[in-house]
């Protein structure tokens, strides 16, 4: 068995990657290691609506629950300030349905797809990653491929084989849960974030509205003397709602890893750190990254050169593509685990009454001047 390339992984990135490597006329190979592409979620859902200008797509009620135009911030000391913006910026989806959307559209494209299967090891010739050995149902097989790419999440089993150093500490990696739940009095437009120490500590809690009643609630925390459920545990019990769906993960928030390529492999998604670390949203990065690496992979197999020294080239793309939003994001990150009660309370106080047109560098300063502690914090980052 031979393909120009393999994906390994296919969710968000697999399949996009996949997508677009087929479109352009490779012959590919999805593998994903559950039986069913989508589950179990792993993902608060929330994507901005340039994702689906990036692949090219129009967002469909297949897979939208809701249209975003702002949000609601609630401070520790029960205050809270509503941003509004005029048009739709973010939707909240239904990752089951539009990984299996993506999925299928891959498939229509051309990609041959393995569910249930698992790599277990890389083939290699002359040091020189040339495809996998996967496991189906108890049969072990060979594939070989011009290149690899895997997509296998935050603790990738794949990029360890291909040499490359993936390993995440814990200080650098957020602990996350999520509910869906029934049964909640939300706005249906507008996502709510709580921030303060008793409630996610280094992190925040969101409740993202997915429509007739329906929504995520979340905690994402780090450095926390507890995991992300028991905050999620502490907060839900106050509430009339009912969960249907309990979801758990980490993720990467150290920005990406120092190396995304090697002979004949490249790593994307979160396996590569390709994640926001500041909100921990994924989704408009990978896809960014999987149509480069589609677009490398193409390169490559026209030239017939998947060598390191070529597949550079990735990591270059993408560092142009998203590396400077990842490494402002890092910035802000480190502001953030350094805020106390006190200074989101200030923050939230100053947001009240404005919205997204009226906020600017200028008026963000005066909040900074007035509060010597973010000003300190801002100082010592830049």
């Amino acid at each position: 068995m031979k393909y120009d390339v393999v994906l390994v992984g296919g969710r968000i990135g697999g399949s996009t990657a996949s997508l677009f490597a087929s479109k352009n006329g490779l012959d590919v190979l999805m593998i994903e290691k559950r039986q069913e592409i989508g589950t179990p979620v792993q993902c608060a859902e929330a994507t901005f609506c340039s994702t689906f200008q990036s692949l090219g797509m129009k967002p469909s009620p297949e897979y939208v629950r809701a249209e975003i135009y702002g949000g609601t911030i609630h401070s520790p000391d029960g205050n809270q300030a509503k941003i509004k913006g005029e048009e739709v910026g973010g939707l909240i989806l239904e990752r089951k349905a539009f990984d299996k959307h993506l999925a299928i559209e891959s498939a229509r494209a051309g990609t041959d797809i393995m569910v249930k299967t698992m790599v277990t090891d890389l083939i290699r010739k002359d040091g020189k990653v040339c495809g996998v050995v996967a496991k189906h149902l108890g049969k072990t097989m060979e594939i070989e491929a011009d290149l690899v790419i895997a997509a296998d999440g935050v603790e990738s089993q794949i990029a360890p084989l291909a040499g490359l150093k993936t390993h995440y500490s814990p200080q650098n990696v957020g602990s996350c849960a999520q509910y869906e739940m029934v049964g909640m009095n939300v706005d249906p437009n507008y996502v709510e974030l709580y921030f303060g120490k008793n409630i996610a500590p280094g992190g925040y809690l969101w409740v993202f509205p997915k429509g007739e009643g329906v929504a995520n609630v979340g905690v994402g925390v780090k450095n926390s003397p507890y995991a992300a459920y028991h905050y999620l545990q502490k907060f839900t019990s106050k509430l009339s709602a009912t969960p249907v769906e309990l979801n758990v993960g980490g993720v990467p928030l150290s920005g990406m890893v120092d190396k995304t390529y090697t002979d004949g492999f490249l790593l994307l998604g979160d396996a590569a750190g390709q994640v926001d670390p500041l909100s921990g949203g994924g989704i408009h990065t990978t896809v960014e990254c999987a149509k480069i690496a589609a677009a490398i992979a193409s390169e490559a197999i026209e030239k017939n050169d998947a060598s390191a020294r070529f597949l550079k080239k990735y990591e270059k793309r993408c560092n142009e593509a998203v590396g400077n939003e990842i490494k402002k994001s890092i910035k802000y990150r480190r502001i953030m685990d350094k805020l106390v009660d006190e200074d989101y309370n200030a923050i939230t106080k100053f947001l009240q009454g404005h919205d997204l047109q009226s906020l600017t560098k200028l008026s963000m300063m005066g909040l900074i001047k007035a509060h010597p502690t973010l000003l300190r914090l801002l100082k010592e980052i830049l």
